[in-house]
């Protein structure tokens, strides 16, 4: 079942319109969800490290000209306070994708100690809520697609994976490490880039940019470090992370997304139900009522 899915899929997010046994998938029956609906942030909770849940400290996540801003023009410095925005409702089985753009400069005061975190920014995949966030928590424990920018100095691929509070397994193996480069080519300048990620529940994860698979791994888990200050009850070792929220990161870099969508793979695969979807992968009966 998973190897038919990831194949249908791939040629889904390929520009196939066909899955392996023939039937025809149309662009119309692909039914994506506007995560940011372009107009406000009525679907979304805040949370910064050192700051209370919803205090969108210094007015850093907004939304001008239908486009969602990560933007520091408020900072006067920066003391660890990063920032994460999550999505209403968890979800498993998925394609997610954001059209983002890095713009300006690391806000005042972080460079001269996260040189790292230029034109740095991510997608936090199967985290834990906001809700469950320690007050001083710096990551929400999740699976990162990192978001890079290029700085104009040489290759800096985008779409990485991080692991802040989690491990996952490539080519049968756990891996330990925090960050794994992906493939990508490196986007300079303040141009829009088009990150696409599969995710199938606990098992496959693929990072895709521009149409092109750049990532591939399996088995996101809790494990490892590179969280402070988060709940001990929230991190159970080993536990498999079949779904989770999706937030955006303010990593002191400001960007700009005019896109963040997805692709529920979660519905009705009761032939001939109306609310029947070719491009499901995980049944819900409840959805063919």
């Amino acid at each position: 079942m998973l190897m038919r899915s990831a194949m249908v899929l791939s040629l889904l997010l390929a520009g196939g319109c066909r899955p392996a046994d023939g039937t025809a998938v149309s662009a119309e029956q692909r039914e994506w969800i506007q995560l940011f609906n372009g107009t406000d942030l009525s679907d979304w909770s805040i949370k910064f490290a050192k700051h209370d849940l919803d205090d969108n400290f210094n007015n850093t996540f907004r939304v001008a000209n239908g486009v969602l801003r990560v933007i520091y023009d408020d900072w006067t410095g920066f003391d660890g306070e990063f920032g994460h925005i999550f999505y209403r409702e968890p979800y498993s089985h998925y394609i997610v994708a954001a059209e983002y753009r890095f713009v300006g400069e690391q806000v005042t005061g972080a460079g001269s100690n996260l040189g790292w975190a230029r034109r740095n920014n991510g997608l936090m995949l199967h985290s834990q809520s906001a809700s469950s966030m320690g007050r001083d928590q710096d990551f929400p424990i999740s699976v990162e697609v990192q978001l890079l920018g290029g700085l104009g100095e040489g290759p800096r691929s985008t779409a990485n994976l991080c692991t802040p509070g989690t491990h996952v397994v490539m080519d049968g193996n756990l891996v330990t490490d925090h960050c794994i480069n992906s493939s990508s080519q490196t986007y300079d300048g303040d141009q829009w880039v088009r990150v696409e990620v599969l995710v199938l529940g606990d098992s496959l994860i693929k990072h895709i940019v521009s149409g092109d698979t750049v990532l591939t791994y399996a088995q996101p888990q809790i494990g490892g470090g590179v969280v402070g200050n988060f709940d001990p009850a929230v991190f159970q070792d080993g536990k498999l992370l079949g779904e989770g929220y999706i937030a955006l990161q303010a990593e002191t870099a400001p960007i700009e997304f005019r896109k963040v969508e997805l692709l529920n793979l979660v519905g009705c695969m009761e032939q001939g139900s109306p609310n029947y979807r070719s491009y499901y992968v995980k049944g819900d009966v409840a959805a063919c009522r």
